[in-house]
């Protein structure tokens, strides 16, 4: 019997360049690859479902089973993960020393409702008191026009939120003075620059990180991998073989970090944050799975409702296929 052929968009990570090299193969599949940046993927999946299988943003992923219109089905796969600290900039001068200063402020993202947004907002929530409806919101692109909203918004009265018009973008908006602060999935140019107009909110960001980590266990995932609900009704058994060989691909990627005969060039201190990052998470620190992932599972969820992007809170135990733990 042939193998199942699928579509999978992905793309090209250490974690996932052993399925899309060949090296792991799914049992029972025959995959067929497309290597593409997040925000195109995501876009065509969401509208179109251009793809049986597909990264998918997370925080977009449980806003859609919260409104009980998903038309996919997850697996506990982790393809992109990081903490946010370093994602805020403020303008300098705009009276921001403090995660508390950002009430009353102009803050300016490219996507309202992306997931790396989703925990800055959650996290200045519960660990400052500063809410999502405490700042005047602008969405726009940094450098370059309004993309749409990955999902429509219908946010509650309280939420302000302007589009930028024709040709304002956010980092010109921050560097003229009409934004106070950014938060940014992307390094702003600005900041890359040098300029002195913009620095981060929390300038030991490593250290704010690592103790969040200790907190609260939460280690914010941005992207998680998605079956369209047909395939998955028709073929069940094709999550777990997924899932499987995304699990095999993780394990080589975590292997090729310790390769020292070939350690990457330019990077002779690769080894020593590798080791940090083990001692203040864990051996496994990019854990795959429903359980080693509770904390940050039940935080995103939390989060998409309190910030109303979601009417109910999604349990850990509905994001995924049956039996993925």
């Amino acid at each position: 019997m042939a193998d199942l052929r699928l579509t999978l968009a992905c793309w090209d990570y250490d974690r996932t360049r052993p399925l899309i090299d060949g090296r792991v193969k799914p049992e029972g599949i025959d995959l067929d690859i497309q290597v593409l940046r997040p925000r195109v993927m995501f876009d065509r999946m969401l509208h179109d479902q251009a793809f049986d299988a597909s990264e998918l943003s997370l925080a977009s992923y449980v806003a859609m089973k919260a409104k009980n219109a998903c038309p996919f089905v997850a697996i506990p796969v982790a393809l992109s993960r990081l903490f946010r600290h370093s994602c805020i900039y403020v303008r300098s001068g705009a009276g921001i020393s403090s995660p508390q200063d950002l009430r009353g402020k102009r803050v300016g993202t490219t996507q309202y409702g992306a997931t790396a947004v989703v925990f800055m907002r959650g996290m200045l929530k519960d660990d400052f008191g500063v809410a999502h409806s405490d700042m005047h919101w602008f969405m726009g692109g940094l450098t370059a026009p309004t993309e749409r909203p990955l999902l429509p918004l219908n946010l509650p009265p309280e939420v302000k939120l302007d589009l930028l018009g024709p040709g304002q973008t956010l980092e010109a908006m921050l560097e003229h003075g009409e934004l106070d602060a950014l938060f940014s999935i992307y390094i702003p140019k600005l900041f890359l620059a040098g300029s002195p107009k913009v620095v981060r909110l929390f300038p030991d960001y490593k250290a704010a990180e690592q103790d969040y980590y200790r907190r609260t266990r939460i280690f914010p995932i941005m992207h998680t991998v998605v079956l369209r609900e047909d395939i998955h009704r028709a073929h069940p058994w094709a999550a777990a073989s997924l899932y499987k060989a995304f699990c095999e691909a993780k394990a080589l990627a975590l292997d090729g970090l310790y390769d020292t005969d070939a350690l990457r060039v330019g990077l002779p201190w690769l080894l020593d944050h590798i080791e940090e990052t083990r001692r203040v998470i864990d051996d496994d620190f990019w854990a795959y799975g429903l359980e080693a992932n509770r904390p940050t599972l039940a935080a995103v969820a939390r989060y998409v409702h309190e910030q109303g992007l979601a009417p109910r809170v999604v349990e850990a135990n509905e994001m995924f296929a049956p039996g993925l733990t």
